[in-house]
């Protein structure tokens, strides 16, 4: 059974309809990536798979069931599926680790004592231990969105959602986000992913998903979908950003 499974998904703004009947599955341990030009849909379709948009049609299962159906408390679905955006969203008057123990605690009841060693364990993994009692703006771009990554992972999610999270840090410092997501996959985390990291997409994707105006236009193995891409619109995408 798929992890993940997005049927017929429709979301308007107003008169624009951003997503228009999007189908996708996203099985167990799978790295996905959507890439395509800005505007054709992919923030829009991680939001709603968080549940931070409501739909206009369409169903999303996790684990066989509709979590999109209108009236559900979103909180749940919100603990078992994180999302991480472009903007890393810290609260600038707390510490990085004041950010990280804030919803656990409040969300799952949880204690300080009791999450140390775990929010630690991750600080160190991601090579932020010498950062924990740091403000957000004592922080690298890079240091920054790693702290939101974490944030994001103390909530143990089964499953992780990644928007564009490279798209406003300095060249030099992607690699360093990049190879958190690597040890993410290394470890069987199930992820989407909007990116511009073509490189990355061909390197480390299960599949990769070229979204068009609100559809899925073409997905497949990335060496499969990069070097011979089926749709002239993917063609045309490819060979600007590569």
């Amino acid at each position: 059974m798929a992890r993940l499974e997005v049927r017929g998904l429709r979301k308007s703004f107003g008169a624009n309809e951003v997503c228009r009947g999007i189908d996708l599955t996203v099985a167990e341990g799978e790295m996905v990536c959507l890439i395509g030009a800005s505007g054709s849909g992919k923030s829009t379709l991680l939001r709603c798979l968080n549940l931070l948009e409501p739909i206009d049609d369409g169903v999303i299962l996790l684990d066989g069931v509709d979590i999109a159906e209108p009236g559900l408390d979103p909180q749940p679905v919100r603990q078992r599926i994180g999302i991480v955006f472009q903007s890393f969203n810290l609260f600038p008057h707390m510490t990085a680790l004041e950010n990280v123990l804030l919803a656990p605690r409040r969300v799952r009841g949880r204690t300080r004592e009791a999450l140390m060693p775990e929010v630690e364990a991750l600080f160190a993994r991601f090579g932020l231990s010498d950062r924990m009692e740091h403000y957000p703006d004592q922080l690298s771009g890079g240091q920054q969105q790693r702290v939101a990554i974490v944030r994001a992972l103390a909530m143990t999610p089964e499953i992780m959602l990644f928007d564009e999270i490279t798209s406003a840090l300095d060249p030099e410092l992607v690699g360093e986000v990049l190879d958190v997501l690597r040890d993410l996959r290394a470890d069987g985390m199930t992820m989407v992913l909007a990116t511009h990291e073509m490189g990355f997409a061909r390197e480390l994707a299960d599949k990769v998903c070229f979204l068009d105006a609100g559809t899925i236009l073409e997905e497949g193995p990335p060496a499969e979908l990069f070097s011979q891409p089926r749709h002239e619109r993917t063609r045309a995408f490819l060979s600007r950003v590569l």
